[in-house]
């Protein structure tokens, strides 16, 4: 299963995939089966410290609520930043972000890297569970839940890219102001389940109508003229950077059900 993902490069096309089909590729991923275990490795470390359930319960309420703030923060100022100036961080804003957004219906490069996602759950978790939870118990819940809210993101997130119309209006309404970050303005809408950080921040915007459309959605920033100044980026995708607004509004069109 592994080697499939991993040595083929397997690529799922959200835009074409059934629910179903996304329930089953999500479950084989590998990322999911490595933040499950960690998570209920943390879990065994909890119930095994004897230090009771409050602190550690607090530490898993801290962390719940800090981490909509922050996602924001990482999406808005690191996934949308400039790493591809640097030719030692190119290679990681490519994989993380840019490759994303080139094709937002690529299973492939939606999930994260556990390369990159362990390390940063772990930085934001275990100060703030320390803090809260009073030593490793509190930071052990703490890293357990935020290996658990990253499972529920990275499906929120498949829903999203998926050609599938959430029944519920809360879930469809979300789907809906992520689209238009990929699809309409980048610049806005970086939340993933929760767009209050947006609000607080002035970056929220509720219809394609209130702002015109940027011409970066789809390359972030990374145009030609960037690319001859900053070309690792661009020798990476054997190609140089684009936009494609025609066929990728038609499938953010199919993905948000508005055919």
């Amino acid at each position: 299963m592994y080697a499939r993902w991993f040595k083929d490069g397997r690529s799922f096309d959200l835009g074409r995939m059934s629910f179903p089909e996304l329930v089953r590729a999500y479950l084989s991923h590998p990322a999911i089966h490595v933040y499950c275990a960690g998570a209920a490795l943390c879990l065994a470390v909890v119930l095994a410290s004897g230090a009771g359930l409050w602190r550690p319960l607090g530490a898993v309420l801290a962390t719940v609520l800090i981490y909509p703030l922050a996602w924001y923060l990482i999406h808005r100022f690191v996934l949308h930043g400039r790493l591809y100036r640097s030719r030692l961080t190119a290679l990681l804003w490519k994989r993380i972000h840019f490759d994303h957004h080139q094709d937002p219906h690529r299973m492939d490069v939606l999930f994260g890297a556990p390369s990159t996602t362990l390390p940063t759950i772990l930085a934001i978790t275990v100060p703030l569970g320390w803090l809260v939870g009073g030593g490793l118990a509190g930071a052990a819940a703490a890293v357990g839940t935020g290996l658990a809210v990253t499972c529920v993101y990275e499906f929120s997130h498949c829903v999203q890219h998926l050609n599938f119309k959430p029944g519920n209006r809360l879930f469809r309404r979300m789907k809906e102001l992520h689209l238009m970050h990929h699809f309409h303005d980048e610049v806005g809408n970086y939340g993933i389940t929760s767009f209050g950080v947006d609000q607080l921040f002035g970056t929220y915007y509720g219809s394609a109508r209130e702002r015109p459309r940027s011409p970066h959605a789809f390359n972030l920033g990374y145009t030609v003229d960037e690319a001859a100044r900053f070309p690792w980026v661009a020798r990476l995708s054997g190609e140089l950077p684009r936009d494609r607004p025609r066929r990728y509004a038609r499938a953010g069109r199919r993905a948000s059900g508005r055919v």
